[in-house]
């Protein structure tokens, strides 16, 4: 048998290697996931960042002498 020259050959990358490898295609095959994830997550936090100021949040307290939205 010849055997190849200049090409990868099968089983005699060392395991770094292949571990390194294995990740690299994970990674392109769940892109998409990943990246909805991510999105997910740093909505997320501007949202809490936003929502932990306290001028925003004096939106949801009742001010005295304005319209009562919750009053029934």
């Amino acid at each position: 048998m010849m055997r190849e020259r200049g090409g990868r050959r099968a089983g005699r990358e060392s395991m770094l290697t292949r571990a390194v490898n294995a990740v690299f295609n994970l990674v392109k095959l769940a892109e998409f996931e990943i990246l909805f994830f991510l999105f997910f997550v740093i909505a997320f936090i501007i949202f809490k960042d936003l929502t932990s100021r306290p001028e925003y949040n004096q939106i949801l307290v009742k001010k005295p002498g304005g319209i009562g939205l919750l009053d029934f």
